[in-house]
């Protein structure tokens, strides 16, 4: 008993094969998929072995058989493929992970012949025990005149006999179903399974439902042909298929990789938005096939802002197996992943440079989510940039390029720049693109809701900086002024000092600052974020959030316009503080209008309103500044009922 000793371990067998299936597969319906797989790398082997052997085929067509049986509750899964001996059932069925295909496959590894084969792990038969209580595979190998049947409960035991009778060459599976999986002997279920899991495996699949045999696969993926056998009726047939869709695809992606990696896409950009396309968890639909066989389409294989990309991958590396972890994990699908992310942006590209009308739908039906990636993949960020179009002052039918934008900056203009609101018309209606219109400076009007955040993120395209119009100052100094209508006199720079110190007194902490304004041509006064922090309508998304900065807007006043200067010449002579100080608050409100919002006190800013459109009415000489002010309380008011 001192003397050390070396045994095996125990187990128990039964409890190691539930554990194993049920942690390994998911869903039950898999087994059908694993058990087609292995029918379908039977096929594959003896079709390479009759290329030396020719006789072993017999001039059979290859071809797996379902029989679904429901009044016996049985299911029949049949091959005529390579079969196995005796010892092959015993070693492969009766040993776990032990993979007779894996074997197959290193035999042909030097002849690169094996690439077809599907099964690596040897596992996946055993997935037959989550639905039947008995599983009896009966087996004559090629070129053999013996057939075997094994049999098992999954209880840890099985027994090998020789069979009565059995198929000429290779393998029948029979499932004596669970009660509970019955519904797997209807022939409508085995259809809908295997149109779903094993649609394209290389083997034609027949479905014999009592007299009726109808073929279910034809054994050819369409991925697989080269392109210059497939028509555009068949992509888009196939598009429709694996989609769900009834559009035609606006773009097509087909292509074989080969190198470090082998694997096809099949892709397809849509020409009409899918209906999950702005669902909260942005996941993909691309299926993802390992050698012709489904695996999942939850692989996330392109990024989320490319989630309306619709098609497939098929693998000949990765293990078909794969987990949950595995797909986040492996680092064979994180550079195919990247492979595949850079090919559709490059053919999105070539469409845009060759197909502007049919780019201007997908434009149209995508944008919004193709600049989600400007915001969250700055590797790509410049590829992402070639591909947007925008809307802007000078384009507002869109279609503009940023290098077009940059090609036609004006002299002395050193940013691109933007507006950022939810509304296309109010955006291009802004005080705050005045001055650049009286300069002919084009901005861009960006209204989808991703908007406020790239921009803040992107640094920039081809070394010009991105500039809010609602943000600092305009810098629109050393810009000549174009349109000369909006060059009038100005108020004095030291009345204007003046009115901005009043209208800050009266106003306190509802904004930061009062200062002149180079941006405005027309309007009176509007509102504007500092240098530093968010965008006004960042700090509007965020603040409905509960994270904005709570930062106060700055005021800027237009010195030419007819209200200003009166105010500021009133101010200059130390009098009418009671008109200057109802006029600091309905300016505030005009320009919490003019952006879209309400006066920070609606009843506040009526009461005024009508103060002043009263003084207006009971005036018979009108006194300048009363009419001013009435003149932009009654257009405001006018504005703010609409």
């Amino acid at each position: 008993m001192s003397q050390a000793e070396t045994r095996a371990f125990e187990a128990d067998v039964a409890r190691l094969l539930h554990l194993m299936v049920h942690s390994v597969y998911s869903s039950p319906d898999v087994f059908l998929r694993e058990l087609i797989s292995n029918a379908a790398d039977a096929c594959e082997k003896l079709r390479q072995m009759a290329l030396t052997d020719p006789g072993l085929t017999g001039g059979d067509t290859l071809a797996i058989e379902i029989v679904p049986d429901p009044d016996a509750g049985r299911l029949t899964i049949s091959d005529n493929g390579v079969g196995m001996t005796r010892d092959e059932l015993i070693d492969h069925l009766g040993t776990m992970a032990r993979s007779g295909t894996e074997k197959f496959r290193q035999a042909l590894e030097e002849k690169d012949q094996g690439k077809a084969l599907i099964g690596q792990f040897g596992v996946g038969f055993y997935s037959a025990f989550m639905v039947a209580t008995e599983v009896s595979v009966v087996s004559r190998a090629a070129g053999s005149s013996e057939t075997w049947r094994w049999t098992s409960d999954g209880s840890g035991e099985f027994t090998i006999a020789p069979a009565e009778e059995g198929p000429e060459r290779g393998t029948r599976v029979e499932l004596t179903l669970r009660d509970d999986h019955k519904e797997y002997a209807q022939a409508a279920t085995i259809e809908r399974l295997v149109r779903h899991h094993s649609a394209h495996v290389p083997v034609p699949i027949k479905l014999l439902a009592g007299e009726e045999t109808r073929e279910l696969v034809d054994g050819t993926a369409l991925w697989a042909k080269p392109k210059s056998e497939i028509s555009d009726e068949e992509y888009t047939e196939f598009y429709r298929f694996t989609a769900g869709a009834f559009d035609d695809p606006a773009l097509t992606v087909h292509a074989r990789v080969e190198g470090r990696q082998e694997y096809t896409c099949l892709l397809f950009v849509p020409s009409m938005q899918p209906f999950d396309l702005f669902d909260p968890d942005r996941k993909g639909r691309i299926k993802l096939y390992v050698r012709r066989v489904f695996i999942t389409d939850d692989a996330q294989l392109l990024p989320p802002y490319l989630r309306f990309v619709r098609g497939l991958v098929d693998s000949e590396d990765l293990p078909l197996n794969l987990s949950r972890e595995m797909l986040q994990t492996n680092p064979t699908l994180t550079q195919m992943k990247s492979a595949l992310a850079r090919r559709v942006l490059t053919e999105m590209r070539k469409l845009a440079d060759t197909d502007e009308e049919t780019y201007a739908k997908v434009w149209d039906a995508f944008g919004a989510v193709l600049k989600e990636g400007i915001y969250e993949d700055a590797e790509r960020r410049d590829e992402l940039f070639a591909l947007t179009r925008f809307r802007s002052t000078t384009h507002p039918e869109g279609g503009r390029k940023l290098a077009r934008y940059v090609e036609d900056m004006k002299p002395n203009q050193t940013a691109i720049y933007y507006a950022v609101g939810d509304d296309q018309a109010r955006l291009a209606a802004s005080p705050h693109l005045e001055g650049f219109k009286a300069r002919d400076v084009e901005v861009l009007l960006l209204s989808d809701p991703v908007d406020a955040f790239w921009v803040r993120t992107a640094l920039g395209f081809e070394g010009k900086p991105f500039k809010s119009v609602t943000q600092g100052s305009a810098d629109l100094e050393q810009i000549p002024v174009t349109d000369k209508r909006h060059v009038p006199d100005s108020a004095k720079a030291s009345d204007i000092a003046t009115l901005s110190a009043l209208i800050k007194d009266t106003l306190g902490e509802r904004v930061s600052e009062v200062k002149t304004s180079t941006r405005l041509a027309t309007s009176p006064a509007c509102l504007v974020a500092s240098d530093f922090g968010y965008d006004l309508q960042l700090e509007k998304i965020v603040g409905r959030q509960g994270q904005g900065l709570g930062a106060k807007p700055i005021l800027e006043l237009n010195p030419s316009h007819p209200l200003i200067k009166t105010l500021s010449a009133r101010a200059a002579t130390g009098g009418a503080a009671d008109t200057i100080g109802d006029a600091a608050w309905l300016l505030l409100g005009v320009a919490q209008i003019m952006d879209g919002d309400v006066p920070s006190d609606p009843a506040e800013f009526a009461d005024k309103l009508v103060s002043a459109m009263s003084a207006y009415v009971k005036s018979p000489a009108l006194p300048d500044h009363a009419d001013s002010i009435a003149v932009e309380g009654a257009d405001s008011g006018g504005d703010a009922a609409s």
